[in-house]
Order: C-alpha cells, then sequence, then structure tokens
C-alpha cells in the first residue's frame, strides 16, 4: 500500500523494540541480589524485637510470680483475713454471715479456691480432772471445744460416730477427738471428760468422746489456726518455774453451740478468709493496700458490721505487714532487676546502629551512584523503607506476637511500646544514614565527635555526682532511673575514652613489634591500631557494645556478691559463729556433748558457755541489769577473732585464782564501761542472789553469744568464775566455727537428750512438733542454715535470673557486633592476604594475622569494661543499702571486689574472643583460598 494511508497506519500493537517493557519491582530486585544480607537484617530485627517485647513481660511476670511466691511461702494463716464476733445464734447464721463477707471482697482481692473456713470456739480451755490422763509434770490436761464447718469433708470417722446435739439438760456434750490427740492425752472412745471447778463457783462441764476422728489431710490449708485440732500441744505454765501441760481441742456439732458458749466465757464466732495469692498483681499493690484496709478497718468493714447484725465485728489479717515487706523487697530489687534489661537494651541499641552502619558503607558505592543519576533522597529513601517493610517491619511484627503470645502477662502496654520502638529504630536507622548522603558535606567533624563526647562525659559527671549526693531512691517511688542509667553511662565514657586510647596503645605496641623479627606482629598491630583511628565510623560501636555487656555484668554481678557475702556475714553474727545449740532451763549442756560435738567433721573451735539475762552489776549508784557470759577464755576468744565480733586477747582473762578475795578479771561492753564510769572493780549479783566479785579487764564492742553491739554484757573465764560459783558451770549454749553440718549436729543432739537430759525424755510425743523433731526448748542452728534462709526470697530469685538471662542476652549482642564488623571487613582483608600469599605467607601466619588484628579490640574492651565495672561500684556504692536484700540490718554501702567483676569479664571476653577465632578458621581460609582462584574483583 502507498500513500498517505500507508505512513499514518498504526502499527502492531506489542511490535518494535522495548514495547511492553517495565521496570523490575525495587524490592524483589534488591532481595534478589542480596539474599543473605536480607535474611541477616530479617533475624536481627526479630531477635532484637523479640527481645525488646519479651523483657517487660519477663519483668511483670517475675514481679508477679516472685509476690505470690513471697506470699504463697508465708502460708495461708499469713495470707488471710480474719473476723470474730462474739458467739450469736446458730450454724445458719455463721453461714450467711461467711456468705456475706466472703462477697465482699474487693475485685484485686479474691477469696481462695477453698473458701472461707469458719465456726465457734469456746473462749478459753478448762482443765480435765480425769486420772488417768497423761501429765508431763503436776499440771492438769485443759481442753477447749470447737466447731468448725465441714469437718466430715475433712475427717475420716474410725471409731464411734459424729458427734450431735447434746441431750439436754447435765448431760455431756458429745465430742470427737483426732486419733493423735486421744492417744497423747491417753483418752478413749467412750470416756466421759470432767472438768474442774472454776473461781467463780461454776459448776464442772462434761464431754463424751462419741467419736475418733483421722484427718483427710494435715497439711490442708482449713486446720491453719484452730488451736491444736489434729494434735495435744504442749504449754508451759506462766511463772518463774514453768511446768508443761498438754493442750487439746475436743470437736462439736454445729447443733451443740449453745455447750459451746457454756463451756467458758468469751466464746467468740471466726472467719478466716484465705486470700488467693495467685489473683495479686505486683502492679495493683497500692490498689489492693486500699480495698484491704478498706475491708479491715474502713467503709466495707462498717458495711459488713451493719449487713450481719454484729456490732463488735473485728477484721483483722496479717496481710498489710507481709504487702508493705513485699512492696519493700520489689523496690530494693527493681534496681537490680532493671541493671541487666537496660545494659542489654544499650547493647541492642548499638548493634542496630552498627548494622545500620555497615549497610550503609556496604552499600555507599550504590547509593552514590543513584545520586548521581539524579535519584532523589525522597526516592531513595522510600525504596529504602520498601525493604524495611519486608525484611524488618514482617519480622519484627512476628516477634512481637510471638513474645505476647509465648509470655503472657495481663500487662501489654509497655511490651508493644518498647516492641515499637526497637521497630521503628530498626527500620529507619539505614534511611536516615542514606539520607545524609544528599547533604553537604560540613568541615570541624572532628569538633562535633569532641562536642559530643563532652556532652556524654558532662552528663555521665552529673549523674554520679547526684547519686553520691542524695543515695538511692527513697522506698515508695519505684526504680531509680539515675541509678540504672549512671552505670551505662559511665561504660559508654569508658568506651569513647578507649576509641581514644587504643589508637595510641596498638601504636605503641607496633612500635615495639619492629623490633622483633617477623612482619606479622607489626602488620597486625598497625591494621588494628589504623582501623580505629577512623573516628565515629562503625569499628567504635563493637568496642562500646563490648563495654556496654562487661560493664552491665561486672557490676551487677558485684551487687549480687555483696549480698551473698553480707547475708553470710549476718547469718553468723545471728548464730554466734558457724552453729549453735540452745538447750532449755535447768538441761546443762554436758562435757560429753560438748567434746562429742568438738570431733564433729568442720568444726574449728567450739566453746560451752553460761549466758544469763537476770545478772545485775552493783555500783555506788544502784544495780544495772546486763547479759553475762560465762566461757572458756582461749576458745571463746577464738571463735569472736573468727566472727569479727568482740575480738580480745584471752590473756586478758587469765588472771583469776578463783580465792574469794580476788576479783574475776572480766570484759565489759563499751557502754557499760561508759555507764559505770571509772573504778575497775565491780560486784555481780547473780540469778541465784549470789555475789561475784569482778575487776574491768578490758572493753569490747560485741561479744559472739549476744546479738546486736548496744547491750550491756560482760565476759568471764570460766575457771575462776565457776570456782567462786559452781551454778555458772552449768552452761546452757554451744558455740562452734567452722562448716558444721546442721543434721549431724542434731542428730548429736537427740542422742544426748535420750541420754542425759531427764526432762526432755518426759514428752516422747513432742519430737514429732516444732523444733525440727528436738522437745520444747531445744535449738539447733546453723549460719549455713540461717544463710539459706535469709536467701530463700523469691523477689531476690527472680531478680537474680531475670539480671543473669539479661547479660547472657547482651554478651550474645556483643559477639554479633563484632562479628558483624568482621564479615563486613572480611573482603578486605581477604584481598591482602590472598596479595600477601603470593608473596610467600604461609597459612598458619596469615590466620595469625588476622587474630592480632581483631583480638585486641575484644580484649581492650573486656578489661576497660571490667575496670570501668569497678570505678562504678566505687562511684555508685556508698549510694546502695543492701539491707532489705540481704534480709539483715547491715551498714550501707557496697564495696569493691574484683572476684565477681572478673568472672563476667573473662567469661565475655572469652565468648567473644572463641566467636573471633571461629570466624578466622571457619571463613577465612576459605575465602583466602577463592580470592587466590579468581582475583581481586572488587
Amino acid at each position: 500500500m502507498t500513500g498517505p494511508a500507508a505512513t499514518t497506519a498504526p502499527r502492531p500493537t506489542g511490535t518494535g523494540p522495548g514495547a511492553g517493557h517495565h521496570p523490575a519491582p525495587w524490592v524483589r530486585t534488591r532481595l534478589r541480589a542480596t539474599p543473605l544480607a536480607a535474611l541477616l537484617t530479617a533475624v536481627l530485627a526479630l531477635g532484637t524485637v523479640f527481645l525488646a517485647t519479651a523483657f517487660p513481660r519477663v519483668l511483670d511476670r517475675a514481679a508477679d510470680q516472685g509476690l505470690r511466691d513471697f506470699l504463697r511461702d508465708r502460708g495461708a494463716v499469713a495470707t488471710s483475713m480474719y473476723a470474730s464476733s462474739a458467739l450469736v445464734g446458730g450454724a445458719k447464721t455463721l453461714d450467711d454471715d461467711a456468705a456475706l463477707l466472703a462477697a465482699h471482697v474487693g475485685p484485686t482481692l479474691a477469696v481462695a479456691p477453698g473458701g472461707v473456713v469458719y465456726g465457734a470456739r469456746s473462749g478459753k480451755s478448762r482443765s480435765l480432772t480425769n486420772p488417768g490422763l497423761a501429765r508431763p509434770e503436776v499440771v492438769d490436761p485443759e481442753m477447749g471445744l470447737l466447731y468448725v464447718q465441714g469437718l466430715r469433708e475433712h475427717t475420716t470417722l474410725v471409731e464411734g460416730r459424729w458427734p450431735d446435739a447434746p441431750k439436754g439438760g447435765g448431760a455431756p456434750v458429745p465430742i470427737a477427738l483426732v486419733r493423735d490427740t486421744a492417744t497423747t492425752v491417753r483418752i478413749h472412745l467412750g470416756d466421759v471428760l470432767t472438768t474442774g471447778e472454776t473461781l467463780q463457783g461454776e459448776e464442772p462441764r462434761k464431754a463424751e468422746v462419741v467419736g475418733i476422728l483421722n484427718a483427710n489431710d494435715r497439711n490442708d490449708p482449713y486446720w491453719a489456726e484452730l488451736s491444736c485440732p489434729l494434735q495435744a500441744c504442749l504449754d508451759f505454765t506462766r511463772g518463774k518455774q514453768p511446768y508443761a501441760y498438754w493442750r487439746l481441742t475436743g470437736l462439736v456439732d454445729g447443733s451443740a453451740l449453745d455447750a459451746v458458749q457454756s463451756w467458758q466465757t468469751g466464746a467468740q464466732d471466726f472467719w478466716r478468709i484465705p486470700v488467693d495469692v495467685d489473683r495479686l498483681r505486683a502492679d495493683r499493690l497500692d490498689r489492693t493496700d486500699r480495698e484491704l484496709a478498706a475491708y479491715l478497718t474502713g467503709n466495707t468493714a462498717n458495711q459488713l458490721a451493719s449487713a450481719t447484725s454484729r456490732p463488735g465485728l473485728q477484721i483483722t489479717s496479717p496481710l498489710p505487714d507481709l504487702l508493705d515487706k513485699a512492696t519493700a523487697r520489689q523496690q530494693a530489687t527493681a534496681p537490680l532487676a532493671a541493671i541487666g534489661p537496660a545494659g542489654l537494651a544499650g547493647v541492642g541499641l548499638v548493634v542496630l546502629g552498627l548494622a545500620a552502619a555497615l549497610a550503609g558503607d556496604r552499600r555507599a558505592a550504590e547509593l552514590r551512584l543513584l545520586q548521581a543519576r539524579g535519584g532523589s533522597r525522597t526516592g531513595v529513601v522510600g525504596r529504602l523503607l520498601g525493604e524495611g517493610v519486608v525484611t524488618v517491619l514482617l519480622p519484627a511484627l512476628l516477634a512481637g506476637v510471638l513474645a505476647l503470645w509465648l509470655l503472657p502477662s495481663p500487662r501489654w502496654g509497655g511490651a508493644v511500646l518498647a516492641g515499637t520502638a526497637v521497630a521503628l529504630f530498626s527500620l529507619l536507622a539505614l534511611p536516615v544514614r542514606a539520607a545524609r548522603l544528599w547533604s553537604r558535606p560540613r568541615a570541624g567533624s572532628n569538633r562535633r565527635r569532641l562536642a559530643g563526647e563532652l556532652t556524654v562525659l558532662a552528663l555521665t559527671v552529673a549523674a554520679v555526682v547526684e547519686v553520691r549526693r542524695r543515695g538511692v531512691a527513697p522506698t515508695g517511688t519505684g526504680v531509680d532511673p539515675l541509678l540504672v542509667a549512671a552505670p551505662l553511662l559511665l561504660a559508654l565514657t569508658g568506651g569513647l575514652l578507649l576509641a581514644r586510647v587504643q589508637p595510641l596503645l596498638l601504636g605503641a605496641f607496633a612500635r615495639v613489634a619492629t623490633r622483633r623479627p617477623g612482619a606479622i606482629g607489626f602488620l597486625g598491630l598497625a591494621r588494628a591500631a589504623r582501623g580505629s583511628t577512623e573516628g565515629a565510623r562503625p569499628s567504635v560501636l563493637p568496642l562500646i557494645a563490648l563495654l556496654l555487656a562487661v560493664t552491665t555484668a561486672g557490676f551487677g554481678s558485684t551487687v549480687l556478691g555483696a549480698v551473698d557475702t553480707e547475708r553470710t556475714h549476718a547469718a553468723r553474727l545471728t548464730v554466734g559463729g558457724d552453729a549453735s545449740v540452745v538447750v532449755p532451763i535447768g538441761v546443762p549442756v554436758s562435757e560429753g556433748f560438748a567434746d562429742a560435738a568438738a570431733k564433729l567433721p568442720g568444726v574449728r573451735a567450739s566453746a560451752r558457755i553460761w549466758a544469763d539475762t537476770e545478772v545485775f552489776v552493783l555500783d555506788g549508784n544502784g544495780s544495772t541489769r546486763v547479759f553475762a557470759v560465762v566461757a572458756d577464755p582461749v576458745a571463746y576468744a577464738e571463735i569472736s577473732r573468727s566472727l569479727g565480733r568482740g575480738a580480745f586477747d584471752a590473756a586478758a582473762l587469765s588472771g583469776g585464782t578463783g580465792a574469794a578475795d580476788v576479783p574475776v578479771p572480766a570484759l565489759v561492753s563499751t557502754a557499760l564501761a561508759r555507764k559505770l564510769g571509772p573504778g575497775a572493780t565491780h560486784r555481780l549479783r547473780l540469778p541465784n542472789g549470789g555475789e561475784l566479785l569482778t575487776s574491768t579487764a578490758g572493753t569490747v564492742d560485741g561479744t559472739p553469744a549476744l546479738q546486736g553491739d548496744d547491750r550491756l554484757f560482760v565476759v568471764l573465764p570460766a575457771g575462776p568464775a565457776v570456782a567462786l560459783a559452781p551454778e555458772l558451770g552449768r552452761s546452757n549454749l554451744w558455740l562452734a566455727t567452722g562448716p558444721v553440718d546442721q543434721d549431724r549436729l542434731r542428730s548429736l543432739v537427740r542422742e544426748q537428750i535420750a541420754t542425759g537430759a531427764e526432762r526432755a525424755t518426759a514428752f516422747p510425743t513432742a519430737a514429732g512438733e516444732g523444733n525440727d523433731g528436738l522437745p520444747p526448748g531445744y535449738s539447733v542452728r546453723t549460719s549455713a542454715a540461717v544463710s539459706a534462709a535469709l536467701a530463700a526470697d523469691p523477689l531476690q530469685s527472680a531478680a537474680a535470673r531475670l539480671f543473669w538471662t539479661a547479660v547472657l542476652g547482651a554478651g550474645t549482642l556483643a559477639l554479633l557486633a563484632v562479628l558483624l564488623t568482621l564479615v563486613r571487613a572480611a573482603p578486605e582483608r581477604t584481598a591482602l592476604l590472598a596479595r600477601l600469599r603470593t608473596m610467600g605467607l604461609r597459612p598458619r601466619q596469615g590466620l595469625t594475622l588476622i587474630l592480632i588484628e581483631t583480638l585486641p579490640q575484644t580484649l581492650v574492651a573486656a578489661v576497660g569494661g571490667g575496670l570501668v565495672a569497678v570505678a562504678a561500684v566505687a562511684l555508685l556504692g556508698p549510694a546502695f543499702d543492701l539491707s532489705i536484700l540481704v534480709g539483715a540490718s547491715i551498714a550501707p554501702g557496697l564495696p569493691v571486689a574484683v572476684p565477681p567483676v572478673l568472672l563476667p569479664t573473662v567469661g565475655l571476653a572469652a565468648l567473644v574472643s572463641a566467636g573471633v577465632v571461629a570466624e578466622a578458621l571457619i571463613a577465612g581460609r576459605r575465602q583466602i583460598a577463592t580470592e587466590l582462584r579468581a582475583g581481586d574483583q572488587r
């Protein structure tokens, strides 16, 4: 075809060069070009966001679980509310009032699953005069009556029948006894128990044992605070000479409440409302305190008194004091719990910044090419954000969901906020760094760096000075952010200082290496020094990450180590040594026991001691009551020296002869010496009325047999004192130093009781009660057991676990920072080694060169972190008061100690060094071989 038509005819669609061409999507192209880098970015985002989201949840869960464990360990008695009133009405009234009491418990408080335990009990016990009953000494057993709802569900009838209502008139009250009680007091089924007449002339009461029961579960909280319902309790009469007697409880039916009323005056209805500690939350303790106060003495209590028609209704509970203690302990452990996560957060931010810096450095040529071809800042940043949506946001979203799902907690705001902040930082770090390429370079970068470092230094000095000036934030104000931030600021300042000093140190080592044969050492050190002189380049960030991790670990480890040390010391002061045995009045510590105990494994020094508070010093102004100690001077001096309390020279007590006219040398407390004034001779009046002439041989601030240093006391040598007053030889205390096994010592005490203590053998059934199977009045304690009891605090354990978890995470991230730097520098280093290989460098020398170049920074950071941790303890230590963490009152301050810092420092240094060596061994040799085959392709 010819003509115009031919020239204007459209070309067929889809034909011709370039027809239908569309540019490949940027994100897909970039991800396909560098899949490994994209995968590493996604993994890093996944890990950091997961940690950021998880740790607030872990903190919340640890606080809640620590609070619940702390309260649960105190038992159902301590975590219940108790209501009582004069006995009114019958069992139906008790049921209705129990429902009212349970219904008015506030929303943050909940009744434990077992429900309210309630009933009625007689005001006092009555003596039983039946002749065949067990009497440890001369006193009749005493019995009270108890009705408790739900008895049949918690016991099993083994003999007889269940108690019911009295027949009427003067008929005996039908009661049931638990088998152990009946066996102990020698009561049998069908016995009619008769009480004696009272001083008011009331007629005797009678009770008939109609049933013998067994408790289904003796450890059931149902039986708590019910006045010896499951076994007879050994009690003592009051007075100068106490006598032992059995006290028991007869269980009655709900239809016999009139008998409970008439058994003895002062009968009461009672309700125990157990609180469900598993429903309590650490973040709602203030609200819980308010609700508890209203229930005990506030508006709720008034409403209950009106609703139950019981104006005299009284509600008490030990729970407020426990919650106060839990709050104090939680606030005491909060800084320790926060220091670890804060250090982890700092290391995580450094690693994310390092990853962005390395990525920007890796892609600098690509970004400058886009800039040269007319790419706008907005367009390039948008494309980088598009990459980040795939490599950062999607993994971050997955990490957040996993953290919220794997670590359930009622609080989620802080976790979501922390995870979102880290995700945004990860997403924006690379685009922000890339955007700087479009900015004009400004002169004076060194001045800006110096200004920034001086700003950090000023903030650190201000934080340290403020913490030392005001101390730790007072109890009740939560975590002290300044105290948590101060160690991190010190670590940051130390990192910046090391970044300045490290080139000089490595340069000096390099100059030393020039005088040694071989070029490997000099070349490696010179490259390490040159790599760290590039200012705020990415190579400085691994140093800061390592320093933050080591400083955090060393500082927190020092706190934990100081707590353990002080707790052990406090336990020894409490015991009076490493082991103590206390015996009841009238049962002396025999020489045979003392000799056998001294031969126990671990005993280094031991002494029998007579100690009493009923001793008076007579002077011209009257008499002064003192605590008197009589012991062998040599053994007691050794115990005092080992304990670090009241150390003295045994020779000071060696002047007595035992003659009546020769004063017995005595050590007196400093406070007693000030009170008595000048004059070295005084008389002591002993508990039996005798007197002893003493002379002051010296003063001491404390003594092992007495807790506290503010009491008035006197220490006498056993030899001359016992010669003049033989009753002072009846020792009632045994002390020892050394790692004594408590079970062995307790077994030895049992053997001595069985063979020598006549009074103890009168209480055969008491062996299963009370103090670890020992009869009343006996006590065996070791400092190890007391220290373990002080350490058995769930709040402290949770804080310590959280801290070490954070330290492990920080160490892992610090290792990652070093490895990222090594991977980024690998191409340049590989090319250099390949060239050196062609010049005769052997493979082993190449690996040595890599290690010399990369390990110094790791070792310098580890040593620097340890030094900064020690400096942080020295600067911030005076602000710490570890009393609550220890569990005993101690002097404020955190002592400087090298071993707690050394262990985490060496551990983290070894971890990172192992990673560096592994990278050099695994990757270096393979990359060098590849470079030799392909040549320099950069």
